[in-house]
């Protein structure tokens, strides 16, 4: 593939800054970083405008660290809140990534940052407060505390309520037949008035 060398006149990434003199394939340079005015043909007519792009880059660079040192205090103060299904037993349903942190700052503080600014060790698996790296800066870095909080409601332990249930009704069976024994000693009290003519009509037979 043909190569070609050009003069970056914007910051590319993953290729380099204004000034830097570059090799890429023809095409590319062709169809995309001439045509957006990214990058310039090394001629030495080009390469009078190197000083001024340098300028430039300076300007830009000195601009972006005082810009992400500000985000980096204000960040650090910041608490971003991530809600996420989880089980029954708190566990998530997969977990946070940088970019969902990213999309809830732009969300929450409208605060815009690129995902790969954010550094995970590993993606966010519990709910709680975590202390997430922010990489803002070839020299600067902050920190951000991540919340993660449930969508799933708090169901109430049913193992408690239900023996209560089961004691209250066994109270009323008891209750239930202590009336009835009650009421059986009422009943023999009735029936002795009902007895007394029969002895009265024996005194009278004597």
């Amino acid at each position: 593939m043909a190569k070609t060398e050009v003069i970056l006149t914007h910051n590319i990434v993953g290729l380099g800054g204004e000034s830097d003199q570059v090799r890429v394939a023809a095409g590319y340079a062709r169809n995309y970083l001439f045509p957006q005015g990214f990058a310039i043909p090394l001629t030495g007519a080009n390469k009078r405008r190197i000083e001024a792009l340098k300028q430039r880059r300076a300007e830009r660079e000195a601009h972006e660290f005082n810009t992400m040192s500000e985000l980096a205090k204000g960040v650090s103060k910041l608490i971003c809140v991530i809600k996420v299904k989880t089980g029954d037993d708190g566990k998530l349903f997969g977990s946070v990534t940088a970019g969902m942190i990213a999309d809830e700052l732009k969300h929450q503080f409208d605060i815009t940052l690129d995902k790969k600014k954010i550094h995970l060790e590993h993606p966010i698996r519990a709910l709680g407060e975590h202390e997430v790296a922010l990489h803002l800066h070839a020299e600067v870095k902050s920190t951000l505390k991540v919340r993660v909080e449930s969508l799933t409601p708090i169901i109430a332990p049913v193992g408690e309520a239900a023996p209560a249930e089961v004691r209250t009704e066994k109270r009323g069976k008891r209750a239930e037949k202590v009336e009835a024994v009650e009421e059986k000693p009422k009943a023999a009290k009735a029936e002795k008035p009902a007895k007394a003519p029969k002895a009265e009509k024996k005194a009278k037979a004597e």
